[in-house]
Parts: structure tokens; sequence; C-alpha cells
């Protein structure tokens, strides 16, 4: 069975003035989003980029998961916060994934292994690896 997911921006203005509201087709909410808050950063705004690391977060989050129980070791909980830059002129230019679980049974070089085998076979990782994705830190609590 396949999901489709999907979004839908709606626009007005040029790049720089403009301003857009992004809808997720679940319903679960409208984001504001603008060039403003894109290259420069701005509170109460989001950016695709943000986007992007939600979505990288929650998917890692469950590889890891899936990973772990697999392995015999499934965790007790996992926290992952994900980091996406951008550079007006460049794009993106790097992720970065961090992560800390609680995973009874398993030491930390474990802990290390599972979470790089998360990254590299999470779908966004693999839809994303154009880009320079780096496991910041892989930490157990």
């Amino acid at each position: 069975m396949s999901v489709t997911s999907s979004a839908s921006t709606q626009w007005t203005g040029t790049l720089a003035e403009g301003s857009g509201t992004t809808t997720l087709a679940s319903g679960v909410g409208t984001f504001a989003v603008d060039w403003k808050a894109r290259s420069e950063g701005v509170e109460a705004t989001t950016t695709p980029e943000e986007l992007l690391a939600a979505a990288h977060a929650s998917c890692f989050s469950m590889a890891l998961s899936h990973g772990l129980t697999e392995a015999g070791t499934p965790p007790t909980s996992i926290s992952t916060s994900v980091s996406v830059t951008f550079r007006a002129g460049e794009g993106i230019t790097g992720i970065a994934i961090s992560v800390e679980a609680e995973v009874p049974g398993l030491d930390a070089d474990g802990f290390v292994a599972a979470a790089a085998e998360a990254k590299a076979g999470c779908p966004v990782s693999a839809a994303l690896a154009g880009v320079d994705i780096t496991l910041a830190s892989a930490t157990l609590k």
C-alpha cells in the first residue's frame, strides 16, 4: 500500500516583499511563510527548511525505533532534533541530526551504530541524499 501526502502554498507578491501560507492537507495546520523568515530568520513564520526539518526528525525517529525494535532492544523514548541550514544564493547546505533516547539493554556504541543505520535507512534521508547529512550527536539517557 502506498500513501501520498500533500500540502499546498498560496503566495502573493514578489519574493522579497510577498508572503504566503502553507497548508497541510491533513488539516493539522496552516503556516505563514515568507522570504525574510527564510533568509534572515523570523519568529512566528516558518520556512521550507523548518518544514523539512520536521519531516526529517519524525522520519528518523520512526526509522530508529524500528531498527532498535528489530534488533531486540526496543526504545522507551526517542527525542530527535534536525537542523537544516539554508544560505540565500546557495540553497540547503547541510542537515544535522541530534538524537537522545532511552534504550534499555543497549550500550553507547550500539546506540551510535543504530542511529547511523537509521540515518542511512530513513526515507527522508534518502530523498535528501544530495545534501551533507551528519549525525551531530547520539546520546543514551
